[in-house]
């Protein structure tokens, strides 16, 4: 299986590459021109782009690809427009290039509160990260909206505060709802269950909670 990986240079992106080389799959990285990027493998190849906005750049990067995977997110609390304006370009790419297989990464706090949540969680959490980064999950909720309907078979991530730990495959997770009192999960933990996703009949055209 070939996969495009799209924001390869993030801290999830880059994950998401490493483990998928060393699981012996083919990887085309996506990375801009003006990005570092030092994962050198013989099963590896770079596409670099001027930026991930036009479509038409992002089809030769699709070309041979059973599956794409985006660990695309905003950097800071102003990116708030980044998250739903990439992905609506890999999108139309990967309608364009006929790859279907689609897996994203997004938040917790963009889907409900599960059955089981904490008062802390339920009553403080929750509701304080949709108010102090609203900006960002709102961009967030329109990128979900635009994959939900961009008719693809997709699968969407909802992790809760990431961390740089090591990949530890002891994580929780549930298809279709967040996990319940679920704090913490590190970015190797995250880029696994994506990949994982693929395989998973289950997990198309749903969101996959996952968390410590």
């Amino acid at each position: 299986m070939r996969l495009t990986v799209f924001g390869a240079t993030g801290r999830i992106g880059e994950q998401i590459v490493r483990q998928a080389l060393a699981a012996g799959r083919k990887v085309t990285a996506v990375v801009r021109q003006s990005s570092q990027f030092d994962i050198a493998d013989p099963a590896l190849t770079v596409v670099r782009v001027r930026g991930l906005e036009d479509p038409d750049q992002l089809v030769q990067a699709l070309e041979g690809s059973d599956a794409a995977l985006s660990g695309v997110g905003p950097r800071g609390r102003k990116d708030v427009t980044v998250a739903s304006s990439t992905t609506r370009s890999i999108l139309a790419a990967l309608r364009l290039a006929g790859v279907r297989r689609f897996v994203a990464v997004s938040a917790w706090p963009v889907g409900p509160v599960p059955e089981g949540e904490s008062f802390l969680g339920r009553r403080v959490l929750h509701p304080m990260m949709n108010r102090l980064l609203h900006g960002i999950y709102e961009d967030l909720r329109r990128m979900e909206d635009e994959i939900a309907m961009s008719g693809l078979d997709w699968t969407v991530t909802w992790p809760p505060r990431l961390t740089n730990g090591s990949l530890t495959l002891r994580y929780r997770r549930k298809i279709g709802a967040n996990v319940a009192n679920g704090r913490i999960v590190s970015r190797a933990d995250v880029a696994h269950c994506m990949l994982a996703a693929l395989d998973d009949l289950d997990t198309i055209r749903q969101p996959i909670g996952i968390a410590r």
